[in-house]
């Protein structure tokens, strides 16, 4: 009885490249998990019955964010850009704060933005203004406690 040696094939480099760059975003995907977005320090409905922010008023600290919700049957906004409210001080930002806009947002939609300076943003939903869909978050020192 005659054993054949077999001869094992070797990959050429290109073969390699490949399977060393597979395992390499293998090992980094299983230690830093799939890259999801931050869960948000507070959450926002915007409503339809009646027309309105829940919760009205917020507090969070600075590097925090806040998720707006549209959990109505009709389109809503928040924005904190003065320009997009009809009347003065319903929407402004702190001095160099960067103001923020949902755009508008369809049933079942979210905005997230993260607050990256302190102080005090008022915010309008554009479309329902008039009916007081108007909201403030305040925002603290990262040192400081927040209420929520």
């Amino acid at each position: 009885m005659q054993f054949r040696q077999t001869t094992t094939s070797r990959m050429s480099s290109r073969q390699r490249c490949f399977v060393i760059t597979m395992a390499a975003a293998t090992f980094f995907m299983m230690g830093v998990g799939w890259v999801q977005a931050e869960d948000p320090a507070a959450v926002v409905k915007m409503n339809d019955m009646p027309t309105a922010f829940e919760p009205k008023e917020i507090t969070v600290r600075v590097g925090e964010t806040v998720e707006w919700k549209n959990v109505g049957n009709s389109v809503h906004h928040a924005s904190s850009d003065p320009s997009m409210a009809m009347k003065p001080g319903d929407a402004s930002t702190p001095p160099g704060a960067k103001s923020f806009d949902s755009g508008f947002l369809r049933p079942g939609d979210t905005y997230s933005f993260k607050f990256l300076q302190p102080g005090v943003y008022n915010y309008v939903c554009a479309p329902h203004e008039t009916s007081g869909m108007i909201g403030k978050v305040t925002v603290l020192p990262r040192d400081q406690a927040s209420r929520r």
